[in-house]
């Protein structure tokens, strides 16, 4: 079911698609970005997304439309219905782990992603890191910033070790438990791409657990260890200077103090290594 009209409220979405539901109390979002939904008739849950980016396109919501709807039940919600301004998932029961899953878990999950076929779109870094430039606070653009931003712009991004489909958002935040298996949800940032960015990507705790996932991932998809584990550390710039802005671009969007202490501790590690 696809709409094309003005954006509508929460409220009338309900009423509109969904007579009878009830939004369950606090539970609005999961992970940082926000916009989710839970919402509950007779026992029966859905979840329902907001396109919560006012600066992004329609078209990045509908993509992440199209990505479940290409996905198998394996690996993410079903998507139920795409309205304007909103899309309604599959509520996935199980538990959000507090800590990452195992390294071999993990590699298992990404490595099944990553045998789909592609999505049809690219993920471009570049574009992403000078549109959080673009709409981060005036008094955030520091020259530190411009010449590490101008200096990836330079060195371009890595050539792919080998293409794939995404999800470019992986943390414990967006990992369901479920009684099949592992489930990833949050599909915001889905798209086709190196799977070295994708390793590079995701949120680890320590450099020790992110090395126990290159290995996993290296046996579990017949590739050399070391030749990946070079593929993610060309990326890890990438990474580290995206979820850094992203952060800043998030703090000027809300005004929540978290991402603004989360970006100073993500410069604070530009400056630990150099």
């Amino acid at each position: 079911m696809r709409l094309r009209n003005s954006n509508l409220s929460r409220d009338e979405c309900l009423s509109r698609y969904f007579p009878g539901y009830q939004p369950l109390a606090h539970s609005a979002t999961a992970g940082l970005s926000g916009g989710s939904t839970i919402i509950e008739r007779q026992g029966h849950r859905i979840v329902l997304r907001k396109h919560h980016d006012p600066s992004a396109p329609n078209f990045y919501f509908l993509r992440q439309y199209r990505a479940l709807s290409a996905l198998p039940a394996s690996l993410a919600p079903a998507p139920l219905g795409y309205f304007p301004g909103w899309m309604a998932v599959e509520f996935l029961e199980g538990a959000i782990p507090p800590t990452l899953p195992d390294a071999h878990a993990t590699a298992a999950l990404l490595y099944h992603l990553h045998q789909q076929k592609n999505f049809g779109w690219r993920v471009s870094l570049l574009p992403l890191l000078e549109r959080y430039w673009q709409f981060s606070s005036p008094r955030r653009r520091t020259l530190r910033w411009l010449r590490a931003l101008k200096r990836l712009r330079r060195l371009g991004e890595p050539q792919p070790l080998r293409l794939a489909p995404l999800h470019m958002d992986v943390h414990t935040g967006n990992i369901i438990d479920t009684s099949a298996g592992l489930r990833l949800i949050d599909w915001e940032y889905a798209a086709d791409g190196d799977i070295a960015l994708e390793l590079a990507a995701v949120w680890t705790e320590t450099a020790q657990q992110q090395a126990a996932l290159i290995t996993a991932y290296a046996r579990v998809a017949h590739l050399d260890e070391d030749v990946l584990a070079r593929q993610v550390k060309k990326w890890q710039p990438w990474t580290q200077m995206l979820m850094t802005t992203w952060y800043e671009y998030r703090w000027q969007q809300t005004g929540d103090q978290q991402f603004i202490a989360l970006a100073d501790a993500g410069w604070r590690q530009f400056s630990h290594k150099g």
